[in-house]
């Protein structure tokens, strides 16, 4: 009994000098060497098309060092490369989790919006590229153009898509013209 005071103030100490390093983040140049180098051989891979072969280091490279971000990013290349926007929105996001003022992660995190449809959330990240770069940023160039021109494309609504049903019985129905020829 004498001694639980004391113990629960240095078990306090403990907790709290020990949960400090849980929020601490790291800089770049502290990731690790390896994982940098399985990132670049990553980019490597994509850039000759071999999707697969880039999944694998870079995933590696995360394995190696989970704070990554540029493993991160160059995932989410991949993903949207193979036309996975999904994917790609939620590995630039881990990126941004990391840092959150990534031009290059919020740039390819609109550019896999957009390629989702998701214009709104797009102009959302352009707008916060614009207020992080002094100047013009390739990422804002790339998204703003990107941004145009899907608003540019036409919008197809649902009710101008006719249902598979309705286009069996147009097929089947005879047409006025055939009608009147065999009368």
């Amino acid at each position: 009994m004498r001694f639980s005071p004391p113990a629960l103030a240095l078990s306090l100490a403990l907790l709290t000098v020990s949960s400090v390093s849980y929020g601490k983040k790291r800089a770049d140049h502290e990731i690790s060497p390896l994982s940098q180098s399985l990132v670049v051989q990553g980019k490597a891979a994509l850039n000759s098309g071999k999707h697969d072969e880039a999944v694998d280091r870079l995933e590696t490279a995360l394995a190696v060092d989970p704070l990554n971000r540029q493993a991160y990013i160059v995932l989410g290349d991949v993903a949207r490369k193979q036309d996975l926007p999904g994917k790609a929105i939620r590995l630039y996001r881990e990126a941004l989790l990391i840092e959150p003022n990534d031009v290059v992660a919020l740039g390819g995190q609109g550019e896999a919006m957009v390629q989702k449809g998701a214009l709104g959330k797009a102009r959302e990240n352009l707008d916060r590229i614009t207020k992080l770069c002094i100047s013009v940023c390739p990422e804002q160039d790339r998204l703003s153009g990107l941004i145009k021109k899907a608003e540019d494309k036409p919008v197809i609504a649902a009710a101008d898509v006719k249902p598979k049903a309705e286009v069996a019985v147009d097929a089947v129905k005879p047409k006025p013209e055939v009608e009147a020829e065999k009368k």
